[in-house]
């Protein structure tokens, strides 16, 4: 499989082409946004890893970019960008997953397998679940006609389950996810976040979308 690095740094450039060429990969690199997003017309790739802050052109514009030419090819963010508004940005634009630095390879290569795995799905500006629509890049969500009036952390937990519909969610990658933290078994905020979802989008209505499964996390009724 053929993979695209766009970043600017050169060391963590060369870092990753060795370690995912010694896992059998066939990578390129670029050191700027407009070179990179060109390799992206001139060549098929099966994964992009794309940094944000480059230089000439920034990663958000590259991957905008690259969704506009029609190209459907995965895009992994990594960047030093941490924000949970910047993680939101980039899958809102269509990435498939996002990487904060520092990292370690061994997490980064797990991400990319996963994502190679799914194949080069898009996810939809606008997600539909029974009576349940999401819209992502208007921050709103509609059940059976109504809206829900959710903040922003809890706009995002509903993305997060949404676009993984039907896949059970650890309370690890959704800490991760959602509030850019690492998950302490000591702390509840997920499962309070999860009920207070719960009361907004489940309560008001017969049919229940979130469900609980035990020790193991959350998912998003698909059906």
């Amino acid at each position: 499989m053929r993979i695209l690095i766009v970043e600017d740094e050169s060391k963590t450039s060369a870092y990753l082409k060795k370690g995912l060429s010694e896992n059998g990969f066939v990578v390129d690199t670029a050191a700027e946004g407009k070179t990179g997003f060109l390799l992206t017309q001139q060549n098929e790739y099966d994964l992009v890893i794309l940094d944000v802050m480059l230089p000439g052109k920034d990663g958000w514009t590259v991957l905008a970019d690259i969704r506009r030419s029609g190209k459907e090819t995965p895009v992994l963010f990594l960047t030093a960008k941490d924000s949970v508004q910047d993680r939101v940005k980039g899958l809102e634009l269509g990435a498939d997953d996002y990487l904060v630095k520092p990292f370690a390879f061994s997490e980064l290569l797990a991400r990319v397998r996963t994502i190679l795995r799914r194949g080069p799905v898009r996810q939809p500006d606008v997600i539909r679940i029974g009576d349940l629509v999401i819209d992502l890049p208007g921050h709103k969500a509609v059940r059976g006609g109504i809206n829900l009036e959710l903040t922003s952390k809890e706009f995002s937990l509903l993305a997060l389950l949404a676009r993984r519909a039907g896949e059970v969610l650890s309370r690890t990658l959704i800490a991760d996810q959602v509030w850019g933290m690492n998950f302490d078994s000591d702390t509840n905020v997920v499962d309070v976040a999860v009920r207070r979802l719960r009361g907004k989008v489940d309560d008001p209505f017969e049919k229940k979308l979130i469900k609980t499964i035990r020790g193991v996390g959350y998912t998003l009724d698909h059906e």
